[in-house]
C-alpha cells in the first residue's frame, strides 16, 4: 500500500497516528538542522518533517529531493507548532521515519503553482505538468462535478443516455466538417459530427421519448477563446413537448447545477424575443446583469443641422448612471474604443448631465440646453449621468452600441462574475440571406420548425418567418440553444426548398430522416448546451481551454503531441490518397 491518506485529508484529530503518504514534492526548505517538504497531490498539500538529530541519513536524503520528485513517506502525524492557516492541513505535519524516492524528476520548465512563470504555449506543450497546478485541477474537478449533476438531474427526469455515431455522413451546411477517408470504400469519406442532430431526432421517432448525451462534437472553423475544433455538448431531445415544456425542464437543470456548484438560488428566467433583444441591446445574447438599454433618439436628435445624425438611419444612446464624472481623457478613450476596427464606429457623441442641472456635450454648437434636455428626458437621465450616442446604419450601429455598452459595464464594475442572470431569447428568424450565395440559409439548422402562425409567409416573405427556436443566455453568453423540430415530411421538404435545395440533393443528404417521418414521427424538440462554455462561466473564467484537459491552441494544434501531422506513406496508399508524395514534400 503506497498511502493510507491523501495529502488533503489529515487534520488535528488524526494527530498521533501512523500515516503513509505518496505524492509530488512541491518545495523543500532547510531550517535549523531540519528539512521541511511540502508533499502535494490533487487533494492538497501536507508538510513532511525530516529531523537531522533523529535520523541524519534520512535528512540528507531529503535535502537531495528536487521539485516534482515522486516520493513515499511514512511516520507519525503531529500537531504543528507553526500553523499554516492558508491550507486545510496546516495544523499538522508528518514526522518522517521512512522515505522512498519512487521517481526522480527533471527540473520542470515552469513552476507548478497557481501563479506560474510559464507562458500559455509552453504550458500547452507540457500540458501534463500544467494539469498538476491546483488552479487547473480545480477547473477539471469542477467540470467533473457539473457533468455528474447534469446526469443526475436528467436521469431523475427520465432521460436516457444514448451514444450516437462519430463516423457519419458529411452534410456541409454551416461550419466545415472534419472528414475521415475510408480505407474500405475508395474515394469516400466519413465526417465527424458537428452535432448528433439527426440521430437524436431518429431516437425520438424510435420512441425513446427523452434522450441526452454529453457528447464530443467537431467543427473545422477558426478558433477563439470560447471555441475549439473539438468540443462537448449536453445534447438533449424530448417528444410530445412544446417550447414551454423544454424551457421549464432546462431552467430546472440550471437551478439544480447552480445550487450544487455555488449554493446559489436562481429564480428568474425572463423571456425576450429576438426582435426586442436587438432593439434594446443590439445583441441576441444580451447581458442583463446591468441596465443601460438602448434608447432610439431619431425624433429628438435629427433635424437640428447635425449631418452625422440627420443622415443616419438610426441614432441610439445609452445612459451610464453616475458616470458624468468621466474626465476628458476617459471620454477620449471611449471614442478611441468605438473607432477600433473590431467595433467600427466613426465617432461618439457624449452628454454630461451635470449635478447642477446643466449639460456639457461634444455637440454643444449644434444642440442647445433644451435639445439636450429632451435627450435626457427620453433616456431617463438624472443629474450625474452620462449619455453616450452613436449613429449610422441600424444593424451596424446596434452592434457598435452593444460593444460600447459592454465596455461601460466593465469600466463601471457592473459585470460581476458571481452575479448569475439568465435569459431566454425566443422567436429567432428562421432564415437569413447569404449575399455571396444569393440564397436563404438556415439561421439555426434546417430541421427547425417555423412558428405555425408564420407558415403563410413561406410563399410571400420568407425573411419574416420566425423560428420556434430559443437560446438560453447567461451573463451575455449563449449557454445553449435549440428548437421545436419539424416532424412532418411535407413541411421539411418545403423548408429544404426555401434553402434552395433541389429534391435530388435533399433526398441524397437527408432521405433517411424524411423516410423516418413516414412511420409515425411524434412532435419533438430539444436543445444543446455548450458544456465547455458552461464550465468556464460557472468557474468564473473567459477561456474554455482552462476547463479542457487537453485543448488545442489558437492554430488548432495540439503542441504537446504535435498534431495534426503527416502519416506514413503506407497509410496514404491504403486510404487511396494519391497526392501522398506532394503532401510529404
Amino acid at each position: 500500500m503506497y498511502r493510507t491518506h491523501n495529502c488533503g485529508e489529515l487534520r488535528l484529530e488524526h494527530a498521533g497516528s501512523e500515516v503513509k503518504m505518496a505524492g509530488w514534492v512541491q518545495k523543500t526548505r532547510e531550517f535549523g538542522g531540519m528539512v521541511f517538504v511540502d508533499l502535494r497531490d490533487r487533494y492538497g498539500i501536507t508538510q513532511l518533517v525530516f529531523n537531522n538529530d533523529t535520523d541524519p541519513e534520512l535528512c540528507e536524503q531529503a535535502k537531495k529531493l528536487g521539485r516534482e520528485f515522486v516520493i513515499q513517506a511514512s511516520g507519525k502525524l503531529s500537531e504543528r507548532s507553526n500553523k499554516n492557516k492558508n491550507i486545510p492541513t496546516g495544523e499538522v505535519e508528518v514526522l518522517v521515519d521512512e522515505m522512498r524516492v519512487l521517481n526522480a524528476a527533471d527540473t520542470p520548465p515552469f513552476t507548478i503553482e497557481n501563479e506560474t512563470d510559464g507562458g500559455e504555449e509552453l504550458r500547452m506543450k507540457y500540458r501534463y505538468l500544467d494539469l498538476r497546478r491546483p488552479v487547473v485541477q480545480k477547473n477539471i474537478m469542477l467540470r467533473h462535478r457539473i457533468a455528474q449533476e447534469v446526469r443526475r438531474y436528467l436521469d431523475s427526469n427520465n432521460f436516457l443516455e444514448v451514444e450516437t455515431p462519430y463516423l457519419i455522413k458529411s452534410t456541409p451546411e454551416g461550419a466545415r466538417d472534419f472528414v475521415v477517408p475510408s480505407r474500405m470504400n475508395e474515394g469516400q469519406f466519413y465526417a465527424l459530427p458537428q452535432s448528433p442532430q439527426t440521430f437524436k431526432q431518429l431516437l425520438m421517432v424510435a420512441g425513446y421519448d427523452r434522450y441526452f448525451q454529453i457528447v464530443r462534437c467537431f467543427r473545422d472553423e477558426d478558433l477563439r477563446a470560447d471555441r475549439q475544433p473539438e468540443f462537448t455538448q449536453i445534447d438533449c431531445e424530448m417528444t410530445f413537448v412544446d417550447q414551454e415544456d423544454i424551457l421549464n425542464t432546462f431552467e430546472g437543470m440550471m437551478r439544480h447545477i447552480l445550487k450544487f456548484v455555488h449554493n446559489v438560488e436562481v429564480n428568474d428566467f425572463p423571456r425576450m424575443t429576438y426582435a426586442e433583444a436587438m432593439r434594446l441591446y443590439g445583441s441576441d445574447k444580451p447581458d442583463i446583469r446591468f441596465d443601460m438599454q438602448f434608447v432610439e433618439l431619431n425624433d429628438v436628435a435629427q433635424g437640428k443641422g447635425f449631418s452625422i445624425f440627420d443622415n443616419a438611419e438610426l441614432v441610439v444612446g445609452i445612459c451610464a448612471k453616475g458616470a458624468a464624472s468621466y474626465t476628458r481623457k476617459q471620454l477620449d478613450g471611449l471614442t478611441e474604443f468605438v473607432k477600433r476596427p473590431q467595433v467600427g464606429a466613426k465617432g461618439m457623441v457624449y452628454v454630461k448631465c451635470n449635478e447642477d442641472g446643466t449639460f456639457k456635450s461634444s455637440v454643444d454648437k449644434f444642440f442647445d440646453a433644451d435639445a439636450l434636455q429632451a435627450w435626457a428626458d427620453k433616456m431617463g437621465a438624472q443629474p450625474g449621468d452620462l449619455l453616450l450616442v452613436l449613429s449610422g446604419e441600424t444593424e451596424k450601429v446596434r452592434g457598435q452600441m452593444n460593444d460600447l455598452r459592454l465596455e461601460m459595464g466593465n469600466q463601471l464594475g457592473l459585470r460581476k462574475k458571481d452575479d448569475y442572470k439568465f435569459l431566454w431569447v425566443v422567436d429567432f428568424p428562421l432564415l437569413e440571406w447569404a449575399e455571396e450565395e444569393e440564397r436563404w440559409v438556415a439561421r439555426h439548422h434546417p430541421f427547425t420548425s417555423p412558428k405555425k402562425e408564420d407558415f403563410h409567409l413561406m410563399d410571400t416573405n420568407p425573411g419574416e418567418i420566425r423560428a420556434n427556436a430559443y437560446d438560453m443566455v447567461l451573463n451575455g453568453t449563449e449557454l445553449g440553444g435549440g428548437s421545436i423540430r419539424i416532424h412532418d415530411r411535407g413541411l421539411q421538404e418545403r423548408v429544404f426548398q426555401l434553402l434552395g435545395m433541389e429534391e435530388e440533393e435533399y433526398v441524397e443528404k437527408f432521405g433517411f430522416l424524411m423516410g423516418a417521418f413516414e412511420y409515425g414521427a411524434p412532435p419533438h424538440g430539444g436543445l444543446a448546451f455548450g458544456f465547455d462554455r458552461m464550465c468556464a462561466l460557472l468557474g468564473g473564467a473567459d477561456a474554455i481551454r482552462d476547463f479542457i484537459a487537453f485543448p488545442k491552441n489558437n492554430s488548432g494544434r495540439d503542441v504537446m503531441i504535435d498534431a495534426p501531422s503527416l502519416i506514413d506513406q503506407v497509410q496514404y496508399e491504403e486510404l487511396h490518397i494519391r497526392a501522398a508524395e506532394k503532401l510529404k514534400s
